[in-house]
């Protein structure tokens, strides 16, 4: 394998003294694994590093990747992807122990040359299909980097599958992963737009799609001679490799759009993901929180955070209500959402509940005070899980509430433990919406339900409108009806009901809104002024949103 930055295969119309690449008649129809040797031609790899400017890509990356290993105590780095060796030099001069593997001879070779060139250093090279990689390579390396969106030439998932073992095998116990793939998401869903600014830095050389579908990206590389040459990748989307690298066994994954924690989901020509084997024996531990998850932590946990919602809610629901006319109180509007939620399960004294983002507990306390049953709070925030314990105790319900301090994205349940689970306007959090529903179904009992509300995007929202919600709530997606539609059906959930209340969404909020004008000088004596203007000016976008048509809200009922 090779690495689309720092080397890549070829095909086109070069000097003719210069191998040729073949694609056969129909070059769309070209969708092996096997075919990336045959595209990294001789005259391909001899122009690639015009292509990344090895000057401006060291000044656009930066540190990134050097911070990211010497933060871990990294020695060792196994570069799988050496590509013409950019990487693996960097590295070296930064005194990293590294071994360079190329899947390409002609790859190796000018890494191998260039190492020579750029400060005299002889890289440790190894020629090895990334599918036997431990065959070929010996030993165990602190960090495997695999960059220049060189995963992208596997075309089956087997072959995804077997090479990400591979490079799980050959790490130490508390080894990482960094991995890097092109935008895949924004290319597919919005067409092709790219600023260059971090990977391919040469002037008067162009990298652009020519075709592209859901299994194919079909790259074209144009030089000032006017050579050009292609590549056929696959297009890898986002959440699909987060899973691969979770599912091989990587127990904390986060992912960085061109080398930025925070960033919105069409921005980014590149994303990074960073996958750490070392395994987290509790997975309450805050340090396994992702960036979103953290961001929301950080935020209810504040002092004017915790004040607003307790004191604008009442502090016992803390979500979007179902109004019977739009200046009803806001308290008996959330108890209503709650109370139209349980009418669509079966609850009863034996029925055990986890409740996934659980606020203060009013939906828990609900339920065990209705049916008898018991019920589990998951929640993010100490400071509400503390006010939750305190109201149970207070009305009796603590033998039937265990409140638990955790993030949704690594439930610190069994399989199959609940019969319900339940969540209210929490899982737009989560940076990775997908991976909450996929702990939710493992820790959902077979014939279990799914009851839930959240905040989404309508299925034809303007994108360009939800920016300043995003933005308020440093998110770079929200779900949609047709996400969580797509998303539970491939778990193997049937979505029995999506009661769609959209309307109710921007009726909430501006309630919410009039209720923090009307009370304003009350409410000052618990929340500054900062954090109201802020509220203010982010309640509008909501009630915008919504009355535009780009915002949805409705409660899903789904069976496992």
């Amino acid at each position: 394998m090779t690495d689309e930055t720092d080397a890549t295969p070829a095909s086109g119309n070069g000097d003719a003294v210069q191998q040729a690449q073949d694609f056969g008649a129909d070059p769309l129809q070209v969708r092996d694994s096997d075919h990336y040797a045959d595209e990294y031609v001789e005259g391909f790899v001899d122009k690639w590093d015009d292509l990344i400017d090895w000057k401006k890509r060291y000044e656009s990356e930066g540190s990134f990747f050097v911070d990211l290993l010497k933060s871990r105590g990294v020695k060792s780095v196994l570069d799988v992807a050496t590509g013409t060796g950019f990487h693996s030099v960097r590295l070296i001069e930064e005194g990293f122990e590294t071994v360079s593997v190329d899947g390409s001879p002609e790859m190796l070779a000018k890494a191998f040359e260039n190492g020579k060139n750029y400060g005299g250093h002889i890289l440790r090279v190894v020629h090895a299909d990334w599918r036997w990689l431990n065959r070929d390579v010996h030993g165990e390396f602190d960090a495997v980097i695999c960059l220049g969106n060189s995963f992208t030439h596997l075309f089956s998932e087997r072959d995804r599958r077997k090479a990400l073992a591979e490079f799980y095998a050959v790490l130490k116990h508390d080894g990482v992963l960094i991995l890097d793939q092109r935008n895949y998401d924004t290319i597919l869903d919005n067409g092709f737009s790219s600023k260059h600014t971090y990977y391919y830095c040469g002037d008067q050389v162009s990298a652009e799609p020519e075709y592209v579908d859901e299994g194919l990206a079909r790259f074209r590389y144009d030089f000032p001679d006017k050579s050009q040459y292609h590549l056929n990748m696959f297009p890898l989307r986002k959440e699909y490799v987060r899973r691969l690298l979770r599912e091989v066994g990587f127990q904390h994954v986060e992912t960085y759009g061109d080398f930025q924690e925070s960033f919105s989901a069409d921005e980014p020509d590149f994303l990074v993901h960073v996958a750490e084997k070392n395994y987290i024996k509790s997975l309450v531990d805050k340090t396994s929180y992702s960036s979103a998850v953290n961001t929301a932590r950080e935020y209810y946990n504040s002092d004017d955070a915790d004040n607003f919602y307790y004191h604008v809610w009442g502090g016992e629901d803390i979500h979007v209500g179902l109004y019977e006319h739009p200046t009803e109180e806001i308290a008996p509007a959330s108890v209503r959402t709650v109370a139209t939620m349980a009418s669509k399960g079966q609850f009863t004294k034996d029925t055990h509940v986890l409740d996934v983002g659980a606020g203060y507990g009013g939906a828990a306390r609900y339920l065990a005070r209705t049916y008898g049953c018991k019920v589990t709070c998951l929640n993010l925030s100490e400071v509400e899980n503390d006010r939750n314990r305190q109201h149970n105790t207070e009305q009796g319900l603590d033998h039937l509430i265990d409140v638990v301090d955790g993030s949704f994205e690594d439930l610190p349940f069994d399989d199959n433990t609940f019969h319900v689970i339940w969540s209210q306007d929490a899982m737009l959090h989560s940076g990775d919406r997908v991976r909450v529903l996929q702990e939710v179904s493992r820790v959902l009992k077979p014939g279990g339900e799914f009851i839930f509300t959240d905040p989404m995007a309508a299925d034809s929202a303007d994108k360009a409108g939800l920016r300043p919600i995003l933005d308020r709530l440093h998110l770079e997606s929200m779900g949609s009806p047709a996400f969580y539609r797509r998303e539970l059906s491939r778990l193997g959930m049937d979505v029995v009901e999506f009661d769609d209340r959209t309307p109710q969404l921007a009726t909430h909020y501006g309630r919410v809104l009039e209720e923090l004008q009307k009370r304003e000088d009350d409410i000052s004596q618990h929340v500054s002024e900062e954090y109201r203007t802020r509220m203010k000016a982010g309640l509008k976008h909501w009630v915008e949103g919504g009355r535009a048509g780009n915002l949805a809200w409705g409660i899903f009922h789904a069976r496992s």
